[in-house]
């Protein structure tokens, strides 16, 4: 199993969290952006940038990742394409994505788009505050002692 974050929006907090948990595990971190970035020296950790574009990060996640693979990401049609390759994703909060919430998840932002498009301020998500940094930490720790192997 490898970890792959989505890592343009994701927040310092959680890729701190992840580099500690990638150190301890013994896992693979990829981070994908489409700028540079800095990352731990470690046989464990790697950034891959991307070209710039709209979705290149979240194109090159869903081509690389293999079944079984967790993909930390905001970004819900993302997370739909990781569920439908039969990986798990995760949202820096710290809600899981998966066959059982994935369909509501993605219509619910395709509707709330639609707003956004025809003019309705629809406003964005609360600041990532400590609590959501805690969400994440708790959700990565039980997802790793689950997992197999």
């Amino acid at each position: 199993m490898q970890i792959w974050v989505d890592a343009d929006a994701c927040p310092g907090a959680v890729k701190e969290i992840l580099y500690r948990a990638a150190q301890r595990q013994s896992l693979p971190l990829i981070l994908v952006a489409n700028q540079w970035l800095r990352v731990p020296a470690s046989p464990w950790i790697r950034a891959v940038q991307v070209e710039q574009g709209f979705d290149v990060a979240d194109r090159h996640i869903a081509a690389a990742l293999q079944v079984g693979d967790l993909v930390i990401t905001a970004d819900i049609p993302l997370a739909a394409a990781v569920v439908e390759k039969q990986g798990h994703a995760l949202n820096p909060r710290g809600e899981l994505y998966g066959p059982e919430n994935i369909r509501e998840l993605l219509d619910m932002r395709n509707f709330m788009d639609t707003l956004r498009g025809s003019g309705v301020a629809t406003g964005g998500p609360p600041a990532f505050g400590h609590a959501d940094r805690q969400n994440f930490a708790n959700a990565l720790d039980r997802f790793l002692a689950r997992r197999p192997g």
